[in-house]
């Protein structure tokens, strides 16, 4: 697929939105978003604290930014060519505000609870500083912890309070104002209390924020981590380029480089932009584009992709995509895309998150009631600490991280693989794939014909035919003569003199080589020419068998040799076959090859339904025939290819060099390598199965927890779950889910299965036979 081949469509806005805390936070902005006539579609991540969202027709993207910060999040539109997630003070700023609170609660937590835990403490507290003024003390530090570090959880929570939208930060404003209030009305106005309810929990208060500080700031420094893959595609751009102007070479910003500038590359040194070398011959490593180790050839017109690395050698280029047009650029946008995709499993999450925090709410209030009424003595204090313990242990934090931070880092290390998910919700409909269906030209095999085989007759030599073969064909602008020629060049060989060449339409050409008369074409040409081609009957049979071009060679009027030319199979395409099938996928393959060429590369691979001669709108016909068993995966690699790729559930466009911002498909192979299907496969397999265990954890934390704080456990134990340990909890909860998210960056290319069948078809350079009329290199089939 070429550049102007590519299917494009309109970019979608992306909101920076500040404020999001938990899953009821997200429910909120998606449910403003839904409802506005400006938006299209939208999907709002708590991970990355963004919304994608496309807008409507004429709609302006600083007027929806507007519409969320009316809904209570502040939100800003995030400027063309900003590919940063606006996080990165994030971790900071948490990191601050835990410090301070943890500073000021420290004191709080030492008189009150060392002098619960060491009665000689107690007494000697009570003789010197006294205890009601350990008590102001306390007051006085706890405020400053929820007016200063804490003050963010107000802010937020008690408008949304007030509003009819409790949630996250709701809960925790409640729960420690309660317990502050409390601890106030013991201290100052103790008369007020019954009888021996009148205990402060000051510690609670203050503990409580700097328990969920630190939970916040180490699930933001996880979060930095999970978002950690398009920052390194951010650093791969180069700040400034070397570029010559009227015979000068300065350094200018990447920002100001314009399409048609020409820039010098230094040895080691990252290209800036997409453009063509213009000079020099040398080596580029292009492992972040495809996910591919060895180093590709660059010489004069070859294409060269911004963020790969120069090799050894100084390069010219000349800039032809810039800013937002190159390919790196395409691909951090459809990694931010991707992250912000909200996967059909997550409705699940919205459908409870909706209801959850209402539910909380009254939980906590007939705790706080039963305890009041049918508690022991104090229930007063045990009705306080059953309700701040419920409110606290049950923000429904880890519930909206489950399954966007799993999604962050998942497709964060697809794109360092070289598998881009232009849609991130093919991460779940991928797990489920019955068949693959792929393309057979360009996908299974390379796409170019090559010299696949030569049989030489008596009385000549290989390299000498080839010689004469690659003198002749020198000149010639016939697909296939280019084949010969790198056959030849792969073998150290120079094509022969060529004084005189004839072409002949339809049957093929003439030349004189090396003072040889050399003739090259189809069996007709030879027939006509009246030359005997018998000897090799058997080689040629061998090649028709395996449905490849046959090509004869004559030399002085002799038969000489007869050449099969092939689209050769790609090496790879037979591990990733087997490894597919050996996960329980039926594989198929769709062409509009002749039924022949199709059937041969069939057998080579095993492949389990083969299609042949089929036009670009038959082959989404025969993936929605397949669709009648499963889903269905299509893989091609060509504009033709693009009816099949939207019929099918999964559509995998190949892509490869500077067409991999391609939008054809769900998915995107970068290395234009089938082997990126089962990246793919695994990526999703694994991906999903780690949201659910962030799902089991998020949702199983509170069905257990909840009714412990309520105090299901007090009949047993004889003691009520503190509201500083619920705070812990709750902190932990979300840490875990993050950290649990984070270990998909150890997902890698997957092993190919083992071979218990026939090898893979090799794809080798024709070498000089033992015998005459033996057939050399590898045969593959077109």
């Amino acid at each position: 697929m070429t550049d102007s081949d590519q299917i494009h469509v309109p970019t979608p806005a992306i909101l920076d939105v500040s404020g999001l805390s938990c899953a009821s936070c997200v429910g909120r902005v998606q449910r403003a978003l839904d409802a506005s006539d400006l938006v299209h579609s939208a999907r709002v991540n708590l991970a990355t604290h963004s919304a994608v969202v496309d807008l409507a027709e004429g709609a302006d993207g600083k007027d929806v930014a507007d519409l969320v910060t009316a809904a209570g999040y502040a939100a800003t539109l995030r400027e063309e060519g900003d590919n940063a997630p606006a996080q990165q003070n994030e971790s900071a700023a948490y990191r601050r505000n835990f410090l301070i609170a943890a500073i000021l609660t420290l004191p709080v937590f030492v008189l009150e609870m060392g002098a619960h835990a060491f009665p000689q403490f107690h007494h000697y507290l009570g003789a010197t500083l006294g205890h009601d003024n350990s008590r102001y003390i306390q007051f006085v530090l706890t405020a400053l912890v929820l007016i200063w570090p804490g003050r963010g959880f107000y802010l937020k929570g008690v408008p949304a309070l007030l509003a009819g939208r409790p949630e996250m930060n709701s809960l925790v404003s409640l729960g420690t104002f309660a317990a502050f209030s409390y601890s106030v009305v013991a201290t100052f106005a103790a008369s007020l209390l019954p009888a021996g309810a009148d205990n402060v929990y000051f510690e609670a208060a203050a503990v409580i924020i700097v328990l969920i500080l630190l939970g916040r700031w180490l699930e933001a420094r996880a979060k930095g981590q999970a978002g950690a893959a398009i920052a390194r595609l951010l650093e791969l751009q180069p700040a400034t380029a070397r570029i010559e102007t009227e015979g000068q070479i300065k350094d200018i910003p990447t920002a100001a480089i314009l399409p048609g500038d020409i820039i010098h590359i230094r040895p080691g040194e990252r290209f800036a932009v997409d453009g063509v070398v213009l000079r020099g011959r040398g080596f580029a490593d292009e492992s972040m584009l495809t996910g591919e180790a060895l180093p590709v050839a660059k010489e004069e017109g070859a294409p060269v992709t911004s963020g790969t690395l120069n090799g050894a050698s100084a390069l010219v280029m000349q800039a032809e995509r810039v800013g937002r047009d190159t390919v790196l650029a395409g691909i951090i946008r459809l990694v931010d895309e991707a992250q912000a995709t909200k996967l059909p499993i997550e409705n699940l999450v919205d459908r409870i998150t909706r209801i959850f925090v209402p539910v909380v709410l009254v939980l906590a209030v007939i705790a706080g009631l039963a305890w009041l009424f049918f508690g022991p003595e104090p229930s007063l204090s045990h009705a306080l600490v059953a309700m701040v313990s419920v409110l606290i242990i049950a923000c429904p934090c880890a519930m909206g991280l489950a399954v966007p931070v799993s999604i962050m880092v998942a497709s964060g290390r697809g794109a360092e693989l070289g598998v881009l998910l232009r849609k991130g919700d093919a991460l779940q409909r991928m797990e489920n794939i019955h068949t693959v269906c792929f393309d057979k030209t360009g996908t299974l095999t390379i796409g170019r014909p090559e010299l696949s085989g030569l049989a030489i007759a008596a009385g000549f030599e290989h390299d000498k035919v080839l010689r004469l073969m690659a003198g002749a064909e020198a000149t010639s602008e016939h697909p296939l003569a280019g084949a010969v020629l790198r056959a030849a060049e792969e073998r150290g060989i120079e094509p022969g003199l060529n004084l005189d060449m004839e072409a002949l339409p339809g049957s093929g050409l003439r030349a004189l080589v090396d003072g040889r008369r050399v003739l090259i074409g189809n069996e007709a040409l030879m027939q006509a020419e009246g030359i005997d081609f018998t000897p090799l009957q058997p080689s040629v049979k061998g090649f028709v068998a395996e449905a490849q071009s046959v090509i004869f060679v004559a030399v002085d009027g002799l038969a000489a040799a007869v050449s099969a030319i092939a689209d050769q199979i790609r090496p790879e395409s037979y591990n990733v076959i087997t490894t597919l099938k050996a996960r329980g996928i039926r594989i198929a393959m769709v062409t509009g090859d002749a039924k022949p060429a199709a059937d041969a590369v069939a057998k080579l691979l095993r492949v389990d339904q083969v299609y042949a001669q089929t036009l670009p709108g038959e082959k989404a016909d025969v993936v929605q025939s397949l669709q009648a068993d499963g889903p269905v995966a299509f893989v091609g690699d060509g504009i033709n290819d693009a009816p099949a790729l939207a019929s099918a559930d999964i559509g995998i466009a190949m892509g490869g060099g500077n067409n991999v911002a391609t939008e054809a498909g769900d998915i995107i192979l970068a290395s234009g390598s089938p082997a990126g299907v089962v990246t793919a496969y695994e990526l999703s397999r694994k991906t999903m199965r780690n949201i659910r265990q962030n799902l089991v954890w998020a949702f199983g934390y509170n069905v257990l927890l909840i009714p412990v704080a309520m105090g299901a456990l007090y009949p047993f134990t004889g003691m009520l779950l503190s509201p500083a340990l619920g705070a812990g909890a709750m902190a932990l909860s979300s840490v875990l889910v993050v950290s649990n998210a984070l270990r998909l960056r150890r997902v890698g290319s997957p092993a190919p299965a083992t071979q218990t069948a026939s090898p893979a078809p090799q794809v080798t350079t024709p070498k000089a036979p033992e015998k005459p009329a033996s057939c050399c290199g590898g045969k593959t089939a077109s």
